[in-house]
């Protein structure tokens, strides 16, 4: 670690600063590793990992998930619908309400941009010595924890 950024992240304001930093950027470098042949917005994929987690959900509540109104959730689930991603069904107790789910083309797509993505990484972690790898084993639950919060 260069002796500049060592100084700046020994204060609990530098270490922010530090992951706010280099988290965005690595984020951003992974997000770019897309399977090929997809233009999907960074919405409609948010749309589709907050349907792999939870596997169905109304469009008010993919909505209040994905913090837009529910007339934009509307729009962004009628281009996934009309692309094959996803698929509409009638709530199975509230018949004013309709689900929305994955389509197995939408699993097969997350599923390719996941690998394609932890291939990635996967190359970027064997650029790095064995001790800075051991140490980012360490900061992985730690980071995760942060996430949750």
């Amino acid at each position: 670690m260069p002796e500049v950024v060592a100084q700046q992240v020994k204060s609990d304001v530098g270490l922010a600063s530090a992951l706010r930093s280099s988290t965005l950027r690595l984020s951003r470098q992974i997000r770019r590793q897309r399977e090929p042949g997809h233009d999907l917005t960074a919405n409609q994929l948010s749309v589709l990992g907050a349907l792999a987690k939870h596997e169905a959900m109304t469009i008010g509540e993919l909505a209040a998930h994905e913090q837009v109104k529910p007339p934009s959730m509307t729009r962004i689930v009628t281009n996934m619908e009309e692309a094959g991603l996803l698929v509409r069904r009638p709530h199975p107790t509230d018949k004013r309400q309709i689900m929305v789910e994955l389509t197995a083309k939408a699993d097969e797509l997350i599923l390719a941009n996941r690998r394609r993505r932890d291939e990635w990484l996967q190359t970027k972690l064997k650029q790095l010595t064995p001790e800075e790898r051991d140490i980012l084993r360490k900061a992985a639950p730690v980071l995760e924890r942060l996430a949750a919060r």
